[in-house]
């Protein structure tokens, strides 16, 4: 199938709350990356999200010129072809952005896909993701307002982050306090300020404790039935039920109750990143440890190209990646409910 229509896209959104599921939204940074989620959720027979950090974006543009915007543009538009020999569908997403990337790239890509749909095209990406939470929230809703104006006329999802999510990536860190906790007032500004589908629809990435990376057992408190209060506070101001589409940042490491509690609180998709990294990179590393000799060229000899040939760790790493990416729709009850 190809990447997923704005049509797919939202019907995909629809699903998922209606079935109390969520998609894994799986961070890549290269074409091996991309495969090992395509190959995945396609082992899985799942839908999913294959998104881009700016981090990740800057990776995949070289690091001769470093362009972000190139980079998320180039794997985007390989995925548009790659995708069509997998039988599900794929939406493509952006990561965190932080107010002093938007000029570098969530908002030239937008005007990407813009003139795409201009041209009676589908849009380039699904959704686009505007992280502001280090701004104050009146600064964060008024910058989400001009995007959500934008990605209405595309065709795009935007996703929001309201509060902070504790820990760091691609540069962007917020301490692990009381202030990773989003309250119905924040949520109430929120629908206020964007609406509640009418202005556009956008997935809602609130803090409920999420944090960044993996922790030790304790040092994390998530409380996934905050969203419960987040939606039924927003449902008795506004009276629509349900009427947030929540975003799970921090994923991973995250138990199987705590998943569960957020799919039932209306949890549509949840960011995997750091548990994907270490499934990919493990297989490399036993590789490199137990073929030393070969990938090596030590005390003179040859080696073996065979071991270093990147194709032959390549292969593994795909594969365990892809393992974690069928994990994780098990883990969301995705697994075998791809669209037909």
């Amino acid at each position: 199938m190809p990447i997923a229509t704005p049509e797919v896209y939202n019907e995909m959104l629809d699903r998922a709350k209606a079935g109390k599921f969520a998609y894994p939204a799986i961070n890549v940074t290269s074409s091996q990356t991309l495969n090992a989620a395509l190959r995945g959720f396609a082992e899985a027979e799942s839908d999913g999200i294959v998104q881009i950090s700016t981090g990740g974006a800057e990776f995949l543009g070289g690091q001769y010129s470093k362009d972000m915007v190139t980079g998320a543009v180039a794997l985007a538009e390989y995925a548009h072809i790659l995708a069509e020999k997998y039988p599900v569908n794929i939406a493509l997403h952006t990561d965190h952005c932080p107010k002093d990337k938007l000029d570098g790239y969530v908002r030239p890509l937008i005007a990407v896909s813009e003139e795409r749909v201009k041209a009676g095209r589908n849009p380039l990406f699904q959704s686009h993701m505007w992280d502001g939470s280090a701004e104050t929230l009146a600064d964060n809703l008024e910058i989400a307002q001009e995007l959500l104006e934008r990605t209405r006329a595309a065709k795009i999802i935007l996703e929001v982050e309201i509060t902070p999510t504790g820990g760091e990536e691609d540069g962007v860190s917020h301490e692990i306090n009381d202030s990773l906790y989003t309250t119905v007032e924040d949520a109430i500004r929120t629908a206020e300020a964007l609406g509640l589908g009418e202005k556009g629809r956008y997935l809602l990435a609130a803090s409920f404790g999420n944090v960044h990376g993996v922790y030790k057992p304790g040092n994390v408190v998530l409380r996934p039935d905050l969203l419960k209060e987040l939606n039924d506070g927003v449902a008795a101001k506004f009276g629509k039920a349900s009427p947030f589409d929540f975003v799970f940042h921090g994923g991973s490491g995250s138990t199987e109750q705590e998943i569960l509690t957020a799919l039932e609180n209306g949890v549509v998709k949840m960011n995997l990143d750091t548990d994907t990294q270490y499934a990919f990179t493990r297989p490399v590393a036993a590789h490199m440890f137990q073929n030393y000799d070969g990938v090596l060229k030590v005390d003179g000899e040859v080696g073996n190209k065979k071991a270093y040939d990147p194709r032959t760790w390549g292969k593994l790493a795909e594969a365990s990646m892809a393992a974690r990416v069928v994990e994780a729709t098990q883990n969301l009850r995705s697994a075998g409910n791809k669209i037909k």
